[in-house]
């Protein structure tokens, strides 16, 4: 045991908004210190992930089709934090979602997701109210010279009456680790409060807190994230945020490696994510990720998926964090957290829909042939 929590300092950290507080360094993402110098376990709490986010509903045009176009919508579930609990879920770890639905027939249909995906309902809150309702987007497929394109109905949907009263007490010490992302404080109000809660009382039980920056412009402008996610920076522990949002939101400069470096000089973070894509056309992409280990100042990469046949690209990024997140928590391993990632993400390119139906062997193979550069590759899994 005293190896696994060796050389833990005690250590104050100013941040660029005056924020102070003391933060530990984790060598290990199972065990935490706390200032009585007393050290505790997290691995006999109920879950590995929960994740905090809105549940949303998505209707596609048939691939190819156009919004202006045609009559009929395929219908998938979707929402950054379901598709993230949902993977991690198939990986074979225990999650549950905190999020508010109403008690309509969707409701039936979210709960057979989260049950197919093995994720927890006991932190799904029911809105009773009259005008519930759960946000909605459409999608269009893209096709070169024509790129997809998005549009949102999720005003006023029940995720943003969320109450801080809506949650037992208990939640904050039954996980390992707790995620949320951007887009869950861009929302704003009641949503965003209640996150910037969470996250601060998950922090106070030693929980592992995750954030992706996730920036979405139909939510909020730039100076506008930069400024709610800086207040939050002090309690994250793994980071996820691309070298262009880097740049744009937080104003960055210098290579990817000194960008992801500088976060964890100004912040108490531990491990620093970011994807690399290179688009050759809509239905063609590379794929791979760099990681920073502040601890071992340490860069980790692989060379890239490439040339992916992209049947879908919505949701990659989060089976990126999903995959990413389980790779660290099962090794404790920025190299496996690096592996997972980009493996769960190139899947995700080859199925439609908001995230991707797996399972752990499955994946370990597609990481294994991903490796294998020089020998036979069988055209097929029988």
């Amino acid at each position: 045991m005293q190896n696994l929590v060796s050389q833990y300092k005690t250590r104050n950290f100013t941040t660029t908004n005056k924020i102070v507080i003391n933060h530990y360094k984790l060598t290990e993402p199972n065990y935490i210190i706390f200032s009585k110098n007393r050290r505790k376990t997290t691995m006999d709490r109920k879950y590995d992930v929960i994740t905090l986010g809105e549940i949303l509903l998505r209707l596609s045009t048939p691939i190819n089709g156009r919004l202006a176009q045609g009559d009929t919508f395929m219908k998938h579930l979707g929402g950054a934090e379901l598709n993230i609990a949902s993977e991690i879920g198939q990986l074979g770890l225990n999650t549950a979602i905190i999020s508010k639905i109403p008690t309509n027939l969707l409701a039936a249909f979210i709960k057979n997701q989260l049950n197919a995906s093995r994720v927890s309902e006991n932190y799904l809150i029911e809105d009773h109210s009259d005008d519930s309702r759960v946000g909605i987007y459409y999608y269009e497929y893209g096709s070169y010279p024509r790129k997809p394109r998005v549009v949102y109905d999720r005003k006023h949907s029940s995720i943003n009456n969320i109450e801080i009263s809506d949650v037992p007490q208990t939640l904050f010490y039954n996980t390992r680790l707790f995620h949320t992302s951007g887009i869950t404080l861009g929302l704003g109000g009641k949503a965003q409060d209640f996150a910037i809660h969470c996250i601060k009382e998950f922090k106070k039980q030693g929980t592992l807190i995750s954030f992706d920056v996730n920036y979405r412009a139909n939510l909020w402008t730039g100076e506008e994230a930069r400024k709610c996610i800086e207040t939050i920076l002090p309690y994250v522990d793994i980071f996820f945020c691309s070298e262009d949002t880097a740049r744009l939101t937080f104003g960055k400069t210098g290579t990817i490696n000194e960008i992801q470096k500088s976060f964890c000089e100004e912040y108490p973070i531990s491990v620093v994510a970011s994807t690399e894509r290179t688009v050759i056309t809509p239905k063609k992409h590379n794929f791979t990720s760099i990681i920073y280990s502040a601890k071992k100042c340490t860069y980790y990469r692989e060379n890239p998926y490439n040339n992916i046949d992209v049947v879908d690209r919505i949701g990659s990024g989060d089976a990126y964090v999903s995959g990413a997140l389980y790779g660290y928590l099962k090794h404790g391993d920025c190299q496996k957290a690096l592996e997972y990632g980009n493996a769960m993400a190139a899947i995700k390119h080859s199925v439609i829909g908001d995230m991707v139906f797996t399972d752990l062997e499955e994946i370990d193979s597609i990481i294994k042939q991903h490796k294998n550069t020089s020998g036979y590759q069988s055209e097929m899994n029988r």
